[in-house]
């Protein structure tokens, strides 16, 4: 068998996004042991990078080692007990993985749903917490399947009214591409990966969890369900006890602090900028070919683009050619938006000018080719003209 050398790939898919080689170097560094006391400097440094990042002071700020999803599992196993009232908020496939875990935890489930591809109604929000008054309220900030933005600042809004509720939020693909302000918005439990908009390959999950959070975790009557997850043992290895609890990932936590180091080194105003200005000129690109966005303006996420695809266009065929003619990856819909929609990441390392511009170019050859009647001017020129604009 041949050592495997993987092809050159462009990633603008909903994850995972392309990595600076600062991080691959660091990936690379010789291994130390997980309690050696070079590496608990490592996790020390990682505490205080992601305290930055996520805008938080919370003591519980670690990465759990496994991916975004085990950050999800974690939130809800370690806060909800049978017959918990929790009320979760569904519009894409992240917020239906949410209602499934509740249920598997025997907690109280309710759902507010939306349209695939909408913002979330606040008003029923409002009216789901005065029916059931749960312990927790769980949203996507930014739905990977659809596109679509929950600013936290208006579920926060909502939960005035409701100040013994948690709130629950998933920054997935959010975290280091849009503003979460874990404190700022009063967010009591957030996790997320490394593989969206930080550009550290998957296989951690940072999370945060407010003092809140940690005393109503302290609070259980019953053990978390499960023993690898159980973050009332999980904080002594990362606390202050270094209490043995599993041999952490090292390698991939010198790239999540490489990551982060270069999230700080950028700043956050600026990142949020560059993730927002790149988005702007890929929807003035796909408009000024005639492709529609699937999100209405106000509910976008800049970090993760839905595109529909064309009557007459094959979805899987024109993703097939991107990759295989130009290199690039992007990703096709999920669930109901299966065949309908393009999902065009622009996520940290892959957030920038030059992505754009090849995409759109590419883009246009593509259906250009199969027929599809571009509409006058091209992509590349409308979305030039945004990055001359800035």
């Amino acid at each position: 068998m041949n050592e495997f050398n993987p092809p050159k790939r462009i990633l603008m898919g909903p994850g995972p996004s392309d990595v600076d080689p600062r991080v691959l170097s660091a990936l690379s560094a010789p291994l130390v042991g997980h309690l050696d006391p070079a590496f608990l400097g490592v996790m020390d440094d990682i505490q205080q990078l992601l305290r930055t990042v996520f805008e938080t002071g919370n003591r519980l700020t670690i990465p759990i080692s496994a991916t975004g999803s085990a950050g999800m599992e974690a939130a809800f196993v370690n806060l909800v007990e049978p017959g918990d009232p929790v009320v979760v908020c569904v519009n894409g496939v992240f917020g239906e993985r949410m209602s499934d875990i509740v249920t598997r935890c025997g907690g109280k489930l309710t759902r507010v749903e939306a349209e695939w591809g909408r913002g979330l109604d606040m008003e029923e929000v409002r009216q789901a917490l005065r029916r059931t008054r749960p312990g927790i309220l769980a949203a996507v900030q930014a739905e990977t399947s659809t596109g679509v933005l929950t600013p936290p600042s208006r579920l926060r809004e909502v939960l005035t009214e409701f100040p013994e509720t948690l709130l629950l939020l998933d920054c997935v693909t959010s975290l280091g591409g849009h503003p979460v302000e874990i404190d700022r918005h009063g967010v009591d439990f957030a996790y997320s990966g490394t593989q969206k908009c930080l550009s550290c390959p998957p296989g951690l999950a940072p999370i945060t969890v407010s003092d809140r959070g940690v005393e109503r975790i302290r609070r259980r009557k019953n053990k978390v369900q499960s023993w690898y997850l159980d973050l009332t043992m999980v904080e002594k290895y990362w606390g202050d006890d270094r209490t043995y609890h599993h041999t952490a990932p090292v390698s991939m936590n010198y790239g999540l602090r490489e990551s982060l180091r270069l999230v700080i080194e950028e700043g956050l105003q600026n990142r949020f900028d560059r993730h927002r200005l790149n988005h702007r000129a890929l929807v003035a690109g796909v408009e000024a070919m005639g492709l529609e966005m699937l999100v209405q303006p106000e509910d976008r996420l800049w970090v993760l683009n839905t595109v529909r695809v064309p009557d007459g266009i094959s979805d899987a065929a024109v993703r097939a050619r991107l990759l295989r003619d130009f290199g690039i990856e992007i990703g096709g819909g999920l669930g109901p938006l299966k065949d309908r929609i393009w999902r065009v990441g622009l996520m940290g390392t892959s957030s920038h000018a030059n992505n754009v511009l090849m995409l759109l170019n590419a883009l246009e050859r593509i259906l250009r080719q199969d027929g599809f009647q571009l509409a006058p001017g091209s992509g590349v020129e409308a979305a030039s003209a945004i990055f001359d604009g800035q």
